[in-house]
């Protein structure tokens, strides 16, 4: 899992933002422990763990997947269980936990009334609920370089942190947190509890870094001023370290600003180069301009010239238009001429037809009678040979010669 800025992971974050995060659940840490506590929107579990280990009963939940992951894996105790929930929509019984805390979970929801909402139905009576955000104002002035916070949905300031955690609560208190400078008498380990004295005027909510409301049903046990040392070291000796590793840097990044410095003015010899073609671009690039209005100019003559002759052609296309009506109303007459032709010929044919048949009848009529005439003449022919050669004959007999002379026989 790595750090995003949405929430805080152990050991991927600087002291300054764990401290931050870590003393609140190390003020939640001073009621009474042995009771039962939610942490709601626990993110990666470091500060339940802490809860469980100053004795709370703690359960702890986050809507994120891989938060819960991590914390199952890494942060665990025997009295510490992990939910997946929401915050808006907790699934426990009403009155069931002592100690509720959302430190930076409110600014974080678009529904941060269902939180509070929520919060209160699950408040044991008696019980306190710690709720923490950012400073709005604070965050205006801190962040005006980088933007707002883009995890966040809503920031408060004062007032309407106070009047919102009232809507729900009819008792709140209102702290402070803020990183102060102090100095410190210990010992080598420190082992009694420490005495601190404030020596601060009197603070005021706009220059606060963050709020951290105490709210509950009835009034919250009083609880006195609370302050969290990291560690204690030598802060001015630390500080003073870490000035010399700034020097060291300083000399390093004056070294990187000689060699910045080198390559500037060969920027800006490349620059005066590149200026003088850049301005020999430009006077061609108003050569090519200057042709180009020309070229658009005969462009604008071209397509007028265009315009007149496309108009002659519509005028020629109208004419043949007509003359192809014209030609198609002729080509229609003439094929009704020669269909009617093409019918009357037809009958004319199919009458001839007909006549050529009867004629052709007529003439097989004809010819049958012929032949057979024929026939009849040639027997006729045949029998009147037979007869010539039967009377030649008789005139050749003599006996017909003397019935001649004596008068008897036939008279041929």
């Amino acid at each position: 899992m790595e750090f995003t800025g949405e929430r805080v992971i152990p050991g991927q974050v600087n002291d300054d933002l764990w401290s931050e995060h870590i003393s609140r659940y190390a003020y939640a840490a001073r009621f009474a422990s042995g009771a039962r506590a939610l942490d709601a929107g626990c993110g990666t579990g470091y500060g339940s763990v802490e809860l469980a280990r100053h004795g709370w009963n703690v359960t702890a939940f986050d809507i994120a997947p891989d938060a819960m992951a991590f914390a199952r894996e890494h942060l665990t105790a025997p009295n510490l269980h992990y939910v997946r929930a929401s915050a808006t929509s907790m699934p426990f019984a009403e009155k069931s936990f002592d100690l509720v805390t959302a430190f930076e979970v409110i600014e974080h929801l678009e529904d941060w009334r269902g939180l509070l909402r929520e919060a209160r139905r699950v408040l044991a009576p008696g019980g306190v609920f710690l709720v923490s955000t950012p400073n709005r104002v604070y965050y205006a002035e801190a962040r005006a370089k980088t933007g707002p916070n883009p995890f966040h949905v809503h920031e408060f300031d004062y007032e309407e942190f106070r009047e919102s955690l009232e809507e729900f609560f009819p008792h709140v208190r209102i702290l402070f947190q803020n990183r102060l400078e102090a100095f410190a008498f210990h010992g080598e380990y420190p082992e009694q509890p420490a005495e601190v004295r404030f020596g601060l005027s009197r603070s005021r909510a706009a220059g606060a870094h963050f709020f951290l409301a105490l709210c509950g049903a009835e009034a919250p046990p009083v609880a006195g001023d609370f302050v969290y040392v990291p560690r204690a070291a030598n802060l001015l000796r630390e500080r003073e370290q870490h000035i010399r590793l700034l020097e060291g840097e300083l000399e390093q990044n004056k070294g990187w600003l000689q060699e910045s410095i080198g390559s500037l003015e060969t920027l800006q010899r490349n620059h005066e180069a590149l200026t003088g073609e850049l301005e020999r671009q430009n006077r061609w690039a108003l050569e090519l301009d200057s042709q180009v209005k020309s070229g658009l100019a005969r462009v604008a003559e071209v397509q007028g010239e265009l315009a007149a002759e496309q108009g002659k052609a519509a005028a020629v296309v109208a004419a043949y238009d007509r003359k192809v009506v014209e030609l198609e109303e002729e080509s229609r007459s003439r094929a009704e001429w020669a269909l009617e032709t093409e019918r009357r010929l037809g009958a004319e044919l199919s009458k001839k037809t007909q006549e050529q048949a009867a004629t052709v009848k007529l003439l097989d009529a004809a010819e049958g009678n012929v032949v057979e005439r024929t026939l009849l003449a040639q027997r006729l022919a045949a029998e009147v040979a037979l007869l010539r050669s039967q009377m030649e004959m008789v005139q050749q007999s003599r006996w017909l010669r003397l019935g001649r002379v004596a008068g008897l026989g036939p008279k041929l």
